[in-house]
This record gives C-alpha cells, sequence and structure tokens, in this order.
C-alpha cells in the first residue's frame, strides 16, 4: 500500500519536475526586459524570458509566434488572425450577458495561490521583492475579497514557496495538488511582472486607474489546448465588459502546474513599477467576469440571512397561523374554559414546524392567551347586555298589562 501512495505522489510531482524546473526560473524579476518585435514593431516587453516557440494572442485576434532572437531582443512572425478570438469576440459582442446553454456549470470554487510569494510593487510596498511576505498577497486578497462579496466560493491558500528560484513551481505544486481535494471549478496563481515601464500595464477604464491583466498559458502542458481555450474566453468576455482590463495571452514555454487542471491559469497583474492599488481595481474588475463565464454567480458560499421580501411569506404564514390559534382557542375558551384551551394549543403545534417559526412562537401565545380574554370578557359583556335588555323588556311589558 506504502509503494502505491508513494508511486501517486510521484505521478503527481513528475510533471513539475520534467517541465516546469527545466530551466532557470528567472521569471518576474525586477530590471530583466526581453522585447518582442515584428520587423521595427513592439509587440510585446515582458521579463518573463521567451523561448522560441511562445505564442501572443491580442485581443483584436492578432496572433504571433516567437521564431529566433539576439541576445534580448526576439523576433516574432505573424500566424494571421486567431479563427477562435475573432468567433468569441463577435459572439460576446451581441450578447448583454452569456447564455445558461453556453456555461459549462461549474460547481466547486474558486481555488487561488500564489507562486512567487516575494513579489511586491515598489511605489506601494517600498522593494519589488519581500520574500515570504510580498505585496502580491494583498492583490490575491482583493480578488478573493470581490469573489467572496458576490457569494462565490472560493479556496485561497497562502502559504509561501520562497525562494524565487527554480524549484518554486515544484514547491507550489505540492499547494495546487492540495486544492484540488475542494474539486474548484478554477485555479489561478497570481503573479505581478518584471518589466521597469509602468506604462506597459498602465490603463484607465471607465474613469479607474488600473494595472492591466495578461494571462500565461503553459504549452508543455497536456491540458494546454483547454487551458488556452479557457484563457480565450475569459479574455475576449473580460474585454467586452471592461475593454482593455486583459492586455495579451502568453503561451509560454512551461507548465506552471496547469497540467492539473482545464481551468488552470497564471495571472499577471501589472508590473512592480505600478501602483498596488491599481493591481487591485485591475483585478477586482476581474473577478466580477470570471463568475459570469463559468455559470457561478448567485450561488451562496453560507446561507445568508433572509432580507425583508425574503421573509415575507414566512410572516403571511405565521400570522394565519396565530389568526387560527387565537380564534380556535377563543371558541374552545367560551365554551368550555382553560384546560380545552390547553389541549387545542398542544394539538395544533404539534403539527406545525416549530422550529420554522420559532421567532413568533411567543408572540403567537401571548396573542392566544389574550385574544382568548378579550373574546370571552365581550362575549360575556354582550350576553349581560343581552339579558339586562331582556329583563327590562319584561319588566316594562309587566307593567303596561297591569295598566290596562
Amino acid at each position: 500500500m506504502r509503494f502505491f501512495i508513494f508511486l501517486l505522489a510521484a505521478l503527481m510531482l513528475w510533471p513539475a519536475s520534467t517541465t516546469a524546473g527545466n530551466y532557470s526560473d528567472d521569471s518576474h524579476i525586477p530590471g530583466r526586459n526581453y522585447k518582442i518585435m515584428i520587423g521595427g514593431q513592439l509587440l510585446a516587453i515582458t521579463s518573463r524570458r521567451p523561448y522560441n516557440g511562445d505564442e501572443i494572442f491580442f485581443p483584436d485576434g492578432r496572433h504571433y509566434r516567437v521564431k529566433d532572437h539576439k541576445g534580448t531582443i526576439y523576433r516574432a512572425v505573424s500566424m494571421g488572425k486567431d479563427k477562435a478570438l475573432l468567433g468569441l469576440n463577435e459572439y460576446f459582442s451581441n450578447l448583454e450577458a452569456v447564455p445558461v446553454s453556453t456555461q459549462v456549470q461549474f460547481r466547486g470554487p474558486i481555488a487561488i495561490y500564489h507562486t512567487h510569494t516575494d513579489e511586491s510593487y515598489l511605489p506601494s510596498d517600498g522593494r519589488a521583492s519581500i520574500p515570504y511576505h510580498g505585496g502580491i498577497y494583498q492583490v490575491g486578497g482583493r480578488f478573493n475579497q470581490k469573489l467572496e462579496a458576490i457569494h462565490i466560493n472560493t479556496r485561497w491558500d497562502k502559504t509561501p514557496h520562497d525562494p524565487h528560484d527554480a524549484n518554486a513551481y515544484m514547491r507550489s505544486r505540492r499547494t495546487a495538488v492540495k486544492l484540488l481535494k475542494y474539486n474548484p471549478a478554477a485555479m489561478f496563481d497570481i503573479h505581478r511582472d518584471g518589466v521597469d515601464d509602468p506604462n506597459v500595464y498602465r490603463e484607465n477604464i471607465k474613469g479607474i486607474n488600473i494595472s492591466q491583466l495578461q494571462i500565461i498559458v503553459g504549452r508543455q502542458n497536456p491540458k494546454m489546448h483547454a487551458n488556452l481555450d479557457f484563457a480565450k474566453k475569459l479574455m475576449s468576455y473580460t474585454n467586452k465588459q471592461y475593454p482593455g482590463l486583459v492586455k495579451s495571452i502568453y503561451l509560454a514555454h512551461g507548465n506552471y502546474n496547469q497540467d492539473l487542471l482545464p481551468t488552470a491559469l497564471l495571472i499577471e497583474a501589472g508590473t512592480y513599477t505600478n501602483y498596488k492599488s491599481t493591481a487591485e481595481d485591475g483585478i477586482a474588475l476581474f473577478a466580477s467576469i470570471v463568475p459570469k463565464m463559468m455559470g457561478l454567480i448567485n450561488k451562496p458560499v453560507h446561507p445568508v440571512q433572509p432580507t425583508g421580501a425574503d421573509r415575507a411569506p414566512l410572516k403571511t404564514a405565521a400570522f394565519i397561523i396565530m389568526l387560527v390559534l387565537v380564534m380556535g382557542a377563543a371558541f374552545v375558551a367560551i365554551n368550555a374554559g382553560s384546560d380545552e384551551l390547553d389541549k387545542l394549543r398542544q394539538r395544533i403545534t404539534s403539527r406545525v414546524p416549530v422550529e420554522k417559526i420559532q421567532p413568533f412562537l411567543a408572540r403567537a401565545g401571548n396573542a392566544l392567551d389574550t385574544g382568548a380574554s378579550s373574546l370571552k370578557e365581550k362575549s360575556a359583556r354582550v350576553s349581560r347586555r343581552a339579558f339586562e335588555k331582556s329583563r327590562d323588556y319584561v319588566r316594562q311589558y309587566s307593567e303596561k298589562k297591569k295598566i290596562r
């Protein structure tokens, strides 16, 4: 049995050791800037070292592949327009909301973690890297908070994976595997880029200064096509709602633990020279889009207290029950007394789901006693007045007869 457990653990960790760790992980290192060019035009700047065969997808459908390089300058070739992305853009442009029929209807939580837990934002944190306590935690926290605010179940794992070296993804793989036991609908590894120029990610959306996002998909990954399809849908629908929020999809050399789940993605939220608050605002907008795309909206994490409108049917039912109790008890009280009243109360409440009307039970009992007593007194007064009137009538009739 121990042999099989060891074998299973080795198989889970094997992809990370053979793909994610087969090169020096110098991604997101501040000050390392690689330019990707086509002709004389700058396509992208990244702190992630490009490899021949890497690809870039832009929101308008443009598709490029890295071919070769000289130093830190990489040359790309055009792959034309990506038909899948163009189709998604056209599809979403004609929709007000994602139809339920096109959603996969996931049921699990959104899982969140950070492979590079030292990553920080220089203008806000004072340093570009803070081992074990990076500012990236606040960005992940804002993502988590926004999801929870719209009643989306989340699993945010804050396990540190420092140092920032070639084995970081192997260490974070253990965290990702641990998150799998919750059967997550999607899993996001949240980072920040390391390019020097803050304008690479700087954007203003609907009057809000934000840092753009870049989605990274690992191409040394058996689930690459599923991950890429998910990324394209997210970029297309996100930019339909918030144009410019997702700047591109980068199909990168590596695995990034995305072989674990078809909906696992790496998100770069701005760069280290952006203000952390702008990265938080950008990823908060993204958080409002992910559940809509995945069909997770309006599935509360925990039971919420009912609103006034939600309690209206309960109040109506309780009122009717109280009215029946009062009328029945009053009838018995008038005709038989308090013993039968107690029996009636026990008989009715034994058939009523008391736990559902517990807040109204005390008031019902008080109303029962007060109502019955009041009706009994009124009935007695009416009977007394009727008797007195009858007595006066008989007396008057007798007196008139004597006069005659």
